[in-house]
């Protein structure tokens, strides 16, 4: 009896020293694990995101916001930005992960240094050993509280993880919304243009039906081109507005706040084709799903208790050398050396021998898995969007040197003809359709590249994107 004594006064100041002073301190701070968040979000798309929590830094996010665009045609770095300080529903995560935080403070205290006590009769034994239950189950929670701090310790880190991915689709959402919009205003003044030589073309042939110089036939043809191009730039006039107003609920704007503009021609092509040849290494190193897979992995191995890894991990690899291959028949042959990259990506194993039920055994297999295949995905995706940029950027450029100059000079090689009065005014307004047609597909091929260029820093840093580019 004396013994238990000893333990029970003894159990409130040994459960107190329990508690991880540094991770209270961490995870009590006003914004916990957001410095993570802030420097990836910065590194992966330029731009910084804000975790607002009072009325005060609100309103001076509503004036940074109101001095960013109110007014001002915008481009998708400034976008991408307002979207990152602005959206209410990145704020939403920003305070699940201030939630996570307060589970990682909970577990850091450690066990509650108090000791219940029920009396069922006085001079009994049952007092006794319901005080030996609560030692008992006190020194329990002592003994597995390294434990159960690694895992909180783990499951705040998939949290952050989890909210950086959030912030990276923002950012992509927010960058491919930008390119939609410019491209719907490209696409409705090319049309604008073209409406207005329609028109006068349409007057035109009014006047040569009066005086019986063309037919009602051609008069029908050219009103016909007229009307339909009328159809369009309406058409084109309403995806403007409906890709301006996704841009804007990404952004968070509301009020006098979507005073803004966007451009309506994209940037100039660069000037050199786009070359990434290490985007698989880049994305085994940044892609935010795959951290997400290994600390799933790590988390498996201490609710199990796993060690004893049969090989150490070693995230990255990358091993460049030469390659060289013949070809050619008979007594030619000439020797092609080539570059060859090969990315090595290995998983911890560890002794699964020890685990004693079947659930542990599959829950580990199960994150194993996963991960291989996250970093197969995640090749695969890296040298699918590098493809697509590079593809992209050399339709571009076709359409931008080789197609529109030969549009540009039938053009004015009908506009001579019309003036000579060799042609007619209604093969004048056919190149002028076959024209606007060879604009807009020029215009489409910009968007298509800068749709890319999104893509690929999606599948390098991680973070969804809504559509897909071919």
């Amino acid at each position: 009896m004396r013994a238990l004594r000893t333990a029970v006064l003894a159990l409130p100041a040994l459960l107190a020293a329990c508690a991880d002073t540094a991770t209270i301190e961490e995870a009590a701070g006003p914004r916990p694990g957001f410095a993570l968040i802030s420097t990836s979000a910065r590194k992966a798309t330029g731009a910084s995101p804000d975790w607002v929590r009072n009325s005060a830094e609100l309103g001076a996010t509503k004036a940074r916001v109101r001095a960013l665009i109110h007014g001002k045609t915008i481009g998708p770095d400034i976008a991408v930005q307002v979207a990152l300080i602005n959206n209410r529903g990145l704020q939403a995560a920003f305070a699940d992960l201030g939630l996570a935080a307060t589970d990682l403070w909970e577990v850091a205290l450690g066990p509650n240094p108090s000791l219940g006590v029920t009396i069922s009769g006085i001079g009994e034994v049952g007092i006794a050993r319901s005080v030996e239950a609560a030692v008992v189950g006190s020194l329990l929670d002592l003994a597995t509280q390294d434990q159960r701090r690694a895992i909180a310790r783990t499951d705040f880190e998939a949290a952050q993880l989890e909210v950086l991915a959030r912030t990276l689709t923002l950012a992509w959402e927010t960058r491919q919304a930008w390119v939609d919009a410019v491209a719907a205003f490209e696409a409705s003044a090319l049309v604008g243009r073209a409406q207005g030589t329609a028109d006068s073309a349409s007057e035109l042939a009014a006047e040569l039906g009066r005086t019986g110089a063309m037919s009602a036939a051609d008069q029908a043809r050219e009103h016909a081109f007229t009307a339909e191009l009328a159809a369009e730039q309406a058409e084109a006039r309403l995806r403007a507005k409906l890709a301006k107003e996704r841009l804007t609920r990404l952004m968070g704007l509301w009020g006098a706040d979507i005073a803004y503009y966007v451009p309506d021609r994209f940037p100039a092509l660069p000037g050199r084709r786009p070359a990434r040849e290490n985007v698989e290494r880049m994305a085994l190193e940044n892609r935010v799903d795959i951290a997400a897979g290994r600390l799933a992995l790590e988390r498996v191995a201490r609710e199990y208790r796993l060690s004893g890894q049969t090989r150490m991990v070693s995230d990255i690899e990358l091993a460049v050398g030469l390659e060289a291959e013949r070809t050619g028949d008979g007594g030619r042959r000439e020797t092609e050396t080539s570059r060859v990259l090969e990315v090595g990506f290995e998983i911890p194993l560890y002794d699964t021998a020890a685990l004693k039920g079947r659930r542990g055994e599959l829950a580990y297999l199960r994150a194993a898995n996963s991960l291989a295949q996250t970093a197969i995905d995640a090749r695969a995706e890296a040298r699918a969007a590098h493809a697509a940029v590079t593809g992209r950027y050399q339709i571009a450029r076709h359409w931008r040197d080789e197609v529109l100059p030969l549009r540009r000079v039938i053009d004015e090689e009908a506009l001579k003809s019309y003036n000579g009065m060799v042609s007619s005014t209604f093969e004048l307004i056919a190149d002028a359709r076959e024209g606007l047609e060879a604009e807009l597909g020029a215009a489409e091929a910009k968007a298509d590249y800068w749709r890319a260029e999104i893509a690929l820093s999606a599948a390098i840093w991680g973070g969804d994107i809504s559509g897909e580019t071919e």
